[in-house]
């Protein structure tokens, strides 16, 4: 029987006795998986660290579970889990060394169940007030779009020619035992900052932050950042995911037992460029969020309203070198 892809999106089915990946029906709602793996958790002692919500409500990482079928985790998840679990450990040049489609898949795994978890939690609210519970249709088809994708895991999926994906890995000289992570569920953006790297992924964009940004990572391409410089990297990534307009469209073409995907041209009908303007205001604001460990405000990131501060670049353009930076790492 060839291969079939699992749609979860269409029934809108987020109940916890079915496989989150495959479809399939669990023995019990208890066959489940964690959204951070236990590896991660226990290194960074996360297990009762708080983890906020959409909905305000407060979870803990270790209350973030996905269900999963027992024998889709044994055969396709955990070796995934410690072939990531090896690289990360080896550091910057074990991350580099990875396959980034496996990248993509780690990464994309765990915003999916935080996705889950938030649909979960969205689900049960409105529920609870006796509304019927509503998402927009473009946040669907993201969302859904990502799930397509995530079966490359356990799935023959053959992604014609192209990358769903954008992968922005560098050296960082990070304190011993930082653990920072972020995302952005509407963009599908996600950042993790440990041990001597840091890995930002554009989990639907076909690409295209990568190309938007060349000139920025062609100049910073093989330099050790400091961390500030890093989160003013994660910052235009970021906000770059926000100005992306496009909702990527795929082809999806079984052949026998392997199942093509093909990207539709991200350009489609439209002359409008695939980013909205770069407000370098707002951009500005989104630099302060990420810069908040280092106290800078927003009327000094933006004394220049034309050229907000950069620890990055000097005013000529060039890289500034990380180690010339007298900052707390």
């Amino acid at each position: 029987m060839p291969a079939q892809i699992y749609a979860p999106f269409e029934r809108f089915n987020f109940s916890n006795n079915k496989c989150f990946l495959t479809g399939e029906a669990l023995n019990t709602e208890e066959e489940k998986i964690q959204v951070f793996p236990q590896w991660l958790m226990s290194r960074y002692n996360l297990e009762d660290q708080p983890f906020k919500l959409l909905d305000e409500s407060m979870a803990t990482y270790k209350d973030l579970k996905l269900p999963c079928s027992a024998a889709v985790n044994e055969q396709f998840l955990e070796p995934l889990e410690s072939e990531v679990a090896a690289a990360f450990a080896a550091g910057y040049e074990g991350v580099k060394a990875l396959d980034e489609l496996k990248l993509f898949q780690w990464a994309g795994k765990l915003l999916y169940g935080i996705i889950f978890n938030e649909i979960q939690a969205g689900i049960r609210q409105q529920h609870a007030q006796g509304e019927e519970f509503n998402i927009s249709q473009s946040i669907i088809h993201k969302f859904s779009n990502l799930h397509l994708m995530l079966q490359s895991i356990n799935l023959p999926l053959e992604l014609d020619g192209f990358n769903p994906f954008s992968v922005f890995l560098f050296k960082v000289d990070n304190a011993g035992d930082v653990f920072g992570y972020r995302d952005e569920i509407n963009t599908l953006t996600f950042s993790l900052r440990i041990k001597d790297f840091g890995l930002i992924i554009c989990l639907q964009d076909n690409g295209a932050n990568a190309s938007y940004h060349k000139e920025v990572m062609d100049k910073i391409k093989g330099q050790t950042l400091h961390p500030i410089q890093f989160e003013e990297v994660n910052a235009r990534l970021f906000y770059s995911a926000y100005l992306f307009n496009r909702l990527p469209e795929y082809d999806v073409m079984p052949v026998e037992d392997t199942i093509y995907i093909e990207a539709a041209p991200l350009r489609g009908l439209s002359s409008k460029p695939l980013f909205d303007d770069w407000v370098p205001k707002i951009y500005g604001q989104v630099l302060e969020n990420f810069w908040k460990n280092w106290g800078y405000l927003l009327f000094e990131i933006i004394k220049d309203p034309e050229r907000p501060m950069s620890f990055l670049f000097d005013a000529n353009g060039d890289f500034v070198n990380a180690q010339t930076i007298e900052l707390p790492r």
